[in-house]
């Protein structure tokens, strides 16, 4: 069983496999643009000093006046925090043999929420990966709108939404009972008290379309 985080919902491991097994093992599954939008000005610009990176009390980051240009050595990506990853791709972010990820790495120490565009520009800029990406981070997920810094906690109304986008993670859930009884039951084909059977047929469902829409 899978729980990513603790406002995510169990899959099964057995189901995910499984309809991995279906597609190439060198696609990396992120959600990824070269619009940085807001963030150029908000986040990319804007110097700050991270406490976290020298001293062992939480504290919040503090701002200096200075800023800074956007990188031209390489072009900025921005996108889901959420993604998939294949190990290859991951083995070049720890070795850096170019030395882009080490370079990428130093310049989003110095930038608030990293983790929407340190791999996504490594990525995007890596010669060898560039065309490894399918743009989804394989979740569903429902924002208000306009979209506020976190999404809204599914209810009962985003089930068949949820359902009909075949992805196979979805956040954030609460405490809504009838939605997480009738996932178990539809779903999942949980009896009450009972284990989560292996049935792949969305993630699969939802694998093959985002693939086919890549090619």
């Amino acid at each position: 069983m899978i729980k990513l985080t603790v406002n995510a919902f169990f899959t099964t491991l057995t189901d995910l496999l499984h309809t991995l097994s279906t597609v190439p093992r060198e696609l990396n599954f992120i959600e990824h643009t070269s619009d940085i939008g807001w963030k150029e000005y908000q986040r990319a610009k804007p110097v700050i000093i991270d406490p976290g990176l020298y001293s062992n009390k939480k504290s919040d980051v503090f701002w200096v006046s200075q800023k800074r240009s956007v990188p031209t050595a390489y072009k900025l990506f921005t996108g889901s925090a959420w993604m998939m990853l294949s190990r290859s791709f991951v083995e070049y972010c720890l070795w850096g043999w170019d030395n882009l990820p080490r370079i990428v790495l130093m310049y989003y120490a110095n930038f608030l929420s990293s983790p929407e565009g340190y791999f996504h520009t490594v990525i995007c800029n890596a010669d060898e990966f560039k065309n490894t990406t399918v743009n989804h981070d394989l979740h569903f997920i429902s924002w208000d709108n306009p979209p506020k810094q976190h999404p809204h906690f599914l209810s009962i109304d985003d089930y068949e939404r949820m359902v009909e986008s075949h992805a196979p993670f979805a956040r954030k859930f609460g405490a809504d009972k009838e939605l997480l009884d009738k996932i178990d039951s539809e779903l999942l084909g949980r009896e009450p008290d009972g284990f989560v059977t292996s049935n792949p047929l969305i993630p699969y469902m939802f694998i093959v379309s985002v693939f086919m829409k890549r090619r």
